[in-house]
Order: C-alpha cells, then structure tokens, then sequence
C-alpha cells in the first residue's frame, strides 16, 4: 500500500511572496476588468475543465495524482484525484454564490471564510461531474441577479482581506483557473 505524502495542514496558506504578489495581481484584474469580463473567465475556464475531464478515462478520475505545487495552490491540496478537484470547486461555487448573495441583502455570513473549511471528499465520486456543472451554473445565475456587485457590505477573504461581491465575484474565474491547471497535471500524472 502506497504511504500517503507529507503535505502542509488545510489551511495553511501561501508562501508570503507569492501571496505579496496574488493580492497585487488580483486588485489588478479586479479593476482592469468588469462584471462581464470576469463572467466570461469564468465560463471560459468550466469550459476548459470540462474538456479535460471529458478527457480522462472515467475510471481515472477518482485516482489521486501527487503534483507539483501550483502558484495559488496550498501543498495540502496537491495531493487529489479529478473527482475531489471538481467536489471542491462545487463546495467553493456554491460558498461563492452564498457570500454574494448575502452581500447583496447588505448582511455578511457570521462565520469566518476558511480554505480548510472548504477541502474535497477523499471519496468523491462520479456525481461530482454533474454537482459541478450545476453549481457553475447556479454560481453564474446569482451574481447575475445581483443589480449591482460593488455592494457596500464586505466580507473577509483569508488571503485577500474584506472583499464587496464583485470581488468575489472576479476572484472565482481566477479560482477555476488554478485549478484547471492542477486537473491538466494531475491527468497528464494519469498518463505516465
């Protein structure tokens, strides 16, 4: 049996640099771009990962791929399978969704944002596929709703701070985007 890496705790967090440099990087893209630009990363990117899951050998998928770590990807999550990459873009699509939409009503969520609070199922299975699709989906519908996304209630980030909904809305085509690229390693890890 295959012992388990040794990988920093969930919620750990970035190296300092490379967070300095994220948080400059995203208020760059935050305000370069708009609502619609930030929506088309977003479909643009669950396209992408769409794609390489189409990919992939169904019975692959639940196979675990130890990579290297990405930029803006802690090492605690450089250890999954397709299937948990695409449970945890559920669990942080429907977070998204829910932020924003609170947000909007003016009223934060009481409890603190955590990145550990937001770790895939080791047992994560088929059903992902079609959990994240709808929850891309549900995500795209939400902010649709919201008239206005620079909404004066703002809720803390752990790695960006107090951010209104806009911020969280343009923070989750980046979000896609990282881990699009960890689903490209961990398939070309499946291939050899």
């Amino acid at each position: 049996m295959e012992q388990a890496p040794q990988l920093a705790a969930p919620g750990a967090g970035l190296p300092l640099p490379e967070l300095l440099i994220g948080r400059v990087m995203f208020f760059l893209y935050r305000h370069r771009g708009g609502r619609e630009s930030h929506a088309d990363l977003f479909r643009h990117e669950r396209d992408a990962i769409l794609e390489l899951v189409a990919a992939c050998p169904p019975a692959a998928r639940g196979e675990r791929v130890l990579i290297e770590r990405l930029r803006g990807l802690e090492d605690s999550s450089r250890h999954w399978s397709v299937w948990m990459t695409l449970d945890h873009l559920r669990i942080c699509n429907e977070a998204f969704g829910s932020v924003i939409q609170a947000l909007a009503a003016g009223s934060p969520p009481a409890e603190k944002a955590s990145t550990a609070a937001v770790k895939p199922s080791p047992r994560a299975g088929a059903d992902c596929e079609e959990s994240f699709r709808r929850s891309c989906d549900d995500f795209l519908a939400v902010a649709a709703a919201v008239p206005d996304l620079r909404t004066r209630a703002r809720y803390e980030h752990p790695w960006f701070g107090a951010m209104d909904a806009a911020a969280w809305h343009a923070l989750n085509g980046l979000h896609l985007r990282i881990h699009h690229r960890q689903i490209a390693r961990i398939t070309d890890g499946l291939r050899g």
